[in-house]
């Protein structure tokens, strides 16, 4: 049975940041993933973390600026000191939460680019080179382009290669099966064929983002073949309660841990 870990950028949203994560914890999560910490402090976020008793499954690398529309600086040249910055403000974080992966947003990019493939490949190696000396993989994440315009990794065949080309056993793929659906449609054969690559697991109903459902992809059938893959991994639940995030839990309570 898959094991769930509760987003906290887009679930328990009615709850002040730091108190979602007793509200993910009573709600049944055993784990929580969120985009970015880095607006609270390393140690605060820590003791909710421990308060809670949950596990903390990912998070990502400083984007650069979000409010400004970056989603990342990876395949961004010229801005390679400031992504190296980055990671080391992210290792703060991975001492206060024990956080074991953590996901590298490219940024907007022609993926085509030979200075962009450049930037992204030196990025990848780098990051991947300082979060192993804390035994922590770096994920990478193919985002489609309905959600997000023209950035730079949009396609799981072009993530799986830059994964393999890394030759580093800590470079994993996040395997996001909403995305997956939007791209490429065929969830499950997308899985089968990349799965040993796969570091880390993520759902959403296709239309609109919300609580998965019979409306696509087929979860329960999916949930199944993670287990018959043998996948040990959270299933990072990244979605928008469509009324409320304790009103859309009705999915999980197969799932739940007991309390």
């Amino acid at each position: 049975m898959p094991r769930f870990a509760a987003n906290l950028s887009m679930m328990f949203t009615e709850w002040d940041f730091l108190d979602r994560f007793k509200a993910a914890a009573d709600a049944g999560f055993e784990a929580v993933e969120f985009l970015f910490p880095y607006e609270h402090a390393a140690e605060k976020v820590g003791l909710a973390l421990a308060g809670a008793g949950v596990e903390q499954a990912l998070f990502n690398l400083p984007p650069g600026d979000w409010a400004k529309g970056e989603r990342g600086m990876a395949a961004i040249p010229g801005r390679e000191d400031e992504f190296k910055a980055g990671i080391e403000t992210a290792l703060a974080y991975v001492h206060e939460t024990g956080v074991k992966r953590l996901h590298m947003m490219a940024g907007h990019a022609d993926p085509q680019d030979p200075a962009a493939q450049k930037a992204y490949r030196a990025s990848l190696a780098y990051a991947a080179d300082r979060l192993a000396e804390h035994d922590i993989d770096l994920l990478l994440e193919p985002i489609n382009g309905k959600d997000m315009p023209s950035y730079f990794l949009n396609d799981f065949d072009q993530a799986a290669a830059y994964v393999r080309e890394s030759g580093r056993l800590n470079v994993r793929l996040q395997f996001d099966m909403y995305h997956c659906e939007l791209i490429h449609g065929d969830v499950s054969g997308k899985l089968k064929a990349l799965y040993p690559l796969v570091g880390h697991v993520q759902i959403a109903r296709a239309n609109g983002r919300h609580e998965p459902d019979a409306s696509g992809p087929d979860y329960p059938r999916l949930f199944a073949e993670l287990d018959g893959l043998g996948y040990e991994g959270f299933v990072g639940c990244e979605y928008r309660p469509a009324a409320g995030t304790l009103e859309g839990l009705g999915w999980f309570s197969d799932f739940r841990k007991p309390a």
